[in-house]
């Protein structure tokens, strides 16, 4: 029993949530739709006081292009929230495609470094889709999600 106890602080330990993003990840530098190389930090400031919604993404993603449609109907629910789309496609070209293939409105930029970039190790990203919700004081609200209709996710956009 006390090590089923361990293993489940351990596990709520190793799991808990970041609040704010490492100087890591904020440094690393992402492509905007033209192509202009921005530091995720910029990007974030940009949206400051602003609820904002990231999403982890890539074209060739099964899970993430069933899931558009959940997020462009959250778009509707939430027009006041900044959509946010990050995009792990391996070429530029087919991350274009993919944004207009699939109707991905918002704001769109390329992850270069990939999964094994600064930022998608710092959190710890193992599956896309991925949501993450930051609230509009600048911290992480929600640092998890693979479904768009997230019970969480849901309830983040609403505060």
């Amino acid at each position: 029993m006390r090590t089923l106890f361990l293993l489940l602080v351990f596990f709520n330990f190793a799991q808990a949530q970041q609040k704010y993003f490492s100087e890591a990840a904020l440094n690393e530098v992402f492509l905007s739709e033209d192509e202009t190389e921005i530091r995720f930090s910029e990007i974030l400031q940009q949206y400051k006081g602003k609820t904002v919604l990231i999403d982890v993404w890539a074209s060739w993603c099964k899970d993430c292009i069933e899931g558009m449609p959940m997020v462009q109907q959250l778009q509707k629910d939430h027009p006041e929230v900044v959509f946010l789309f990050l995009s792990l496609d391996k070429e530029i070209d087919s991350w274009k495609n993919g944004i207009e293939k699939y109707g991905v409105v918002g704001e769109n930029y390329f992850i270069p470094a990939g999964w094994k970039g600064a930022f998608c190790s710092s959190i710890d990203l193992d599956w896309i889709p991925r949501y993450m919700v930051i609230n509009t004081e600048g911290e992480i609200s929600l640092y998890k999600a693979i479904k768009a209709n997230d019970e969480n996710l849901l309830i983040k956009l609403k505060n």
